[in-house]
């Protein structure tokens, strides 16, 4: 198979006279981005699994890069989510992936009938030539043995919690406790029964994959417990909250409810944010992992737990935890929702209400107003006539002086009604001018 990277030339070959779909060449990559390999037997096999985190996955690829290349051999390729190299003494296998980074080293076994000897710390050396990518999640040593190894390989692997089964119709048997030994280890066995190369490839392979995803899918357990106290304060308090919002009649009470109800959703959604990431990846690498067991076609040995069993025994019941957790957390999400939505409806109501007797109070005190408007112009109108009636007299009074016949007080009298029907049809066209505007 071709290790070739998707961004390749020969990944994006086009179609002579036809117009090919941008993404082909990457699609056709896909599926020889990380093939199997041969693997002859006996092999020690040490498998590291990092968790880098932003430029971090850039500077482990080109530190891989440097590394291939002080050793005469050529790097992975920019963008490269794979590359396999040969050096003196071993192989190597790196792979970048979305959320982990792996380093696969293959060794010769010096010994096909001593299994996990020397001890496989005494490698430790090869993978400290590459700066550490990340933090490490997984270490596995895994050894491929021929069949006259299998009862070293169980000696070695002794105890009450060995999981063990035939693989590949009978043609290999695997091994492990699934716990780290005194130096962190993960220790496997394949026992090799008649497996061709490129089998034996293809089985390490899945072999390490179902570690790897294992380990992963178990990422998210602890976040789910950490989170569950939180969640089940939230679930207890929901109920007196909804009883005290059924009580409730003020504005102000109905107020410091919704911010309490507030208060808590936005500790929940908090909390789901930051979880939803790990409980998606936990569920992902779940459905991977008996998908790489059914892909080893396993058969159960007598008075031997299978590695389908264990798993099934200790994996799934996270799973399911985490699983828990996250449909605990979407439907204390959608009742404090609906209870928000409630309680805010119950203050909007109430604030219509309040503006609504605000509003009558206004109106009430703009009546008030113009009563009291007109009745000042009822009392300018009488103000203004009188100014002007007497205006009037004192004219009468000069004109009766100087000769006229003219009785001051009668003429001031008939000016009187005069006045007061033009002051009052002049104010009456102003306020009617107002009102029109």
């Amino acid at each position: 198979m071709s290790d070739a990277p998707a961004d390749s030339p020969d990944a994006q070959a086009p179609v002579a006279g036809f117009v090919t779909h941008a993404l082909r060449g990457v699609a056709l990559a896909e599926m020889h981005a990380r093939p199997f390999t041969p693997v002859p037997v006996p092999r020690r096999i040490l498998h590291f699994a990092f968790m880098p985190e932003g430029e971090a996955r850039t500077a482990d690829r080109r530190a891989v890069r440097a590394f291939c290349l002080a050793q005469g051999r050529p790097g992975p390729a920019s963008g490269a989510k794979y590359h396999r190299a040969a050096f003196d003494g071993f192989d190597l296998r790196w792979e970048g992936h979305s959320e982990f980074t792996t380093y696969t080293f293959e060794l010769a076994s010096p010994s096909p009938a001593i299994p996990f000897e020397p001890v496989a710390a005494s490698f430790l050396h090869l993978m400290q030539q590459v700066p550490q990518p990340g933090p490490l999640l997984v270490v596995v040593d895994l050894h491929v043995l021929p069949a006259i190894a299998e009862n070293t390989a169980l000696a070695a692997l002794a105890g009450d919690d060995v999981a063990m089964a035939d693989v590949e119709n009978g043609a290999a048997q695997i091994i492990t406790q699934f716990q780290a030994d005194a130096d962190g280890f993960v220790r496997m066995a394949i026992i090799d029964r008649g497996l061709a190369p490129m089998q034996t490839g293809a089985l390490v392979q899945h072999v390490l994959e179902i570690e790897t995803y294992r380990m992963l899918a178990l990422l998210g357990l602890p976040q789910a417990q950490a989170l569950a106290p939180a969640i089940r304060r939230i679930e207890l308090q929901l109920p007196g909250l909804m009883d005290e919002m059924r009580e409730s009649r003020s504005i102000e009470a109905n107020r410091d409810l919704l911010d309490r109800l507030t208060a808590l959703a936005a500790e929940l959604e908090t909390d789901a944010s930051a979880s939803s990431f790990r409980f998606g990846a936990t569920r992902a690498y779940g459905d991977l992992v008996p998908l790489r067991l059914e892909a080893m076609h396993e058969r159960a040995i007598d008075g031997r737990i299978s590695w389908t069993a264990f798993l099934a025994r200790r994996l799934k019941p996270a799973i399911r935890t985490c699983a828990t957790i996250e449909s605990r957390q979407d439907a204390l999400s959608r009742k404090l929702a609906r209870a928000a939505q409630l309680l805010r409806t119950r203050v909007d109501i109430d604030l219509e209400t309040q503006n609504g007797e605000v509003l009558r109070a206004m109106n009430d005190r703009a009546r008030l107003q113009l009563r009291l408007q007109q009745t000042v112009e009822g009392l300018s109108v009488a103000a203004i006539s009188y100014y002007i009636a007497s205006l009037a007299h004192h004219v009468f009074e000069g004109l009766h002086a100087g000769g006229w016949h003219i009785d001051p007080l009668i003429a001031t009298a008939a000016t009187v009604p005069v006045v007061l029907g033009v002051v009052g049809t002049i104010v009456w066209r102003i306020r009617r001018g107002h009102s029109e505007g």
